[in-house]
C-alpha cells in the first residue's frame, strides 16, 4: 500500500492553445481539461493505474468536484472535511509543450481540521509501505508540519517527501527515507549560491547535480531522487546513477515530477534494486509528459527499455550507456 498525502489539493484545469502565447492577446483554446491534482493526488493516480494499492488522504468536503473527479476514476481517497472549497489550478500549454501555471494558494486550514488531517494521515499508515508526503503546504499550516508527521509515524511505514520552500527545508533532515528535488530545490537545499546552477544542470552538467545530490544524502540520510526536467534524473542511493528520458514529444510537463516519484515508489514496494528505481521513475516521468494536463500514464505507455541509464561515478564520454 502506498498512501499518499496532499495538504493542498486542486482541481487542474488545462487549456492548451494552438499557437505560442502571446500576453495581452484573445486565444482560441484548441481544448480545455479538468483533472483531481495536487501531488500526492497525482501519485495515487499513477499508482492506481498500475494497479497497485493505494489511498490518497486529503482534505475536502463532501460532494467536492475533486472527489467525484477521483471517484469517477476509481481512486480511493480519505478526504477531511475542510469547510473550503478546493483551489483551482490554470495550466496554458503551447504547442511546442511550454507550460504556464497559475497556481492559487489554496484556503486556510485551521487547528482542528490540522489535527483531523494528522490523525487521519496515522490511520491511513497503518500497514503501508510508503507514506508519501507531496506538495506545497496551505496557509494555516506551519512550515514544519510535515516534520511533525515524520514524527508521529515514526517506527511506521517509510517516508518520502516531496515538496519546496521552507516545508522542504524543515523535514530535510527529519530523517525520511526519500526526497525528491527538483533542479531549483536541490540548489536551494545544498546552499548553491550560482544563479545558474539549474540551467547548467538543464545543459548536460551531470557533475554540478552529482555533488549537489550526494551533499544532500550525506546531510540527510535520505535517498535522493532529483528530477532533472528533461535532462532526465539522478538518484543517489548506496550509488549514484544518471537515467535519460526516451524520445519524448511533451504536451504537459504538470505532474510529471509525480508520475516520476509513483514509479519509483512502484519499483520499490516490488523489490527492484536503485537502478531499476531509477529507470522506472524516469520511463513514468516521460510518459506523464507525453499526456495531455495531469493524466496518469498506463504501465503499457512506458517506454523503460528506452531510457538510457548509467552510473556517474564510473562513466565517462568513453563508456558506453547501458539500456
Amino acid at each position: 500500500m502506498i498512501v499518499t498525502v496532499t495538504a493542498n489539493p486542486s482541481l487542474d484545469r488545462l487549456i492548451a492553445l494552438g499557437a505560442p502565447l502571446r500576453r495581452g492577446a484573445v486565444h482560441r483554446a484548441e481544448a480545455t481539461v479538468a483533472d483531481p491534482g495536487g501531488k500526492g493526488v497525482n501519485v495515487s493516480r499513477a499508482v492506481h493505474v498500475a494497479g497497485e494499492p493505494t489511498v490518497a488522504v486529503l482534505p475536502a468536503d463532501a460532494g467536492d468536484p475533486l472527489l467525484l473527479a477521483l471517484g469517477r476514476l476509481g481512486v480511493p481517497a480519505r478526504a477531511v472535511p475542510s469547510g473550503c472549497e478546493i483551489r483551482s489550478n490554470i495550466t496554458i500549454a503551447e504547442p511546442d509543450g511550454t507550460t504556464t501555471k497559475l497556481n492559487s494558494p489554496g484556503a486556510e486550514l485551521g487547528p482542528a481540521v490540522a489535527r483531523a488531517l494528522e490523525d487521519a494521515i496515522v490511520a491511513a499508515a497503518d500497514g503501508a509501505a510508503w507514506v508519501a508526503l507531496c506538495g506545497s503546504l496551505p496557509p494555516g499550516l506551519p512550515d514544519d508540519w510535515y516534520a511533525r508527521i515524520v514524527e508521529r509515524l515514526a517506527g511506521g511505514p517509510r517516508i518520502a517527501v516531496d515538496t519546496s520552500g521552507p516545508a522542504l527545508a524543515a523535514v530535510a533532515d527529519a530523517g525520511v527515507d526519500l526526497l525528491k528535488p527538483n533542479a531549483e530545490e536541490l540548489a536551494e537545499l545544498v546552499g548553491v549560491g550560482d544563479q545558474d546552477f539549474e540551467h547548467r544542470v538543464a545543459a548536460g552538467d551531470l557533475e554540478a547535480a552529482r555533488v549537489a545530490a550526494e551533499e544532500l544524502h550525506r546531510r540527510s540520510g535520505a535517498a535522493v531522487l532529483a528530477t532533472l526536467g528533461a535532462a532526465g534524473a539522478l538518484l543517489v542511493d548506496g550509488g549514484t546513477w544518471f537515467a535519460t528520458p526516451p524520445p519524448t514529444t511533451v504536451r504537459s510537463t504538470v505532474g510529471a515530477g509525480d508520475s516520476a516519484l509513483a514509479g519509483y515508489l512502484l519499483g520499490h514496494t516490488a523489490g527492484e534494486p536503485a537502478p531499476a528505481r531509477l529507470r522506472l521513475a524516469v520511463a513514468y516521468g516521460s510518459a506523464a509528459a507525453a499526456l495531455p494536463g495531469t493524466r496518469a500514464p498506463r504501465p503499457d505507455q512506458l517506454a523503460t527499455a528506452d531510457v538510457r541509464l548509467r552510473p556517474l561515478e564510473t562513466a565517462s564520454p568513453e563508456e558506453p550507456e547501458t539500456s
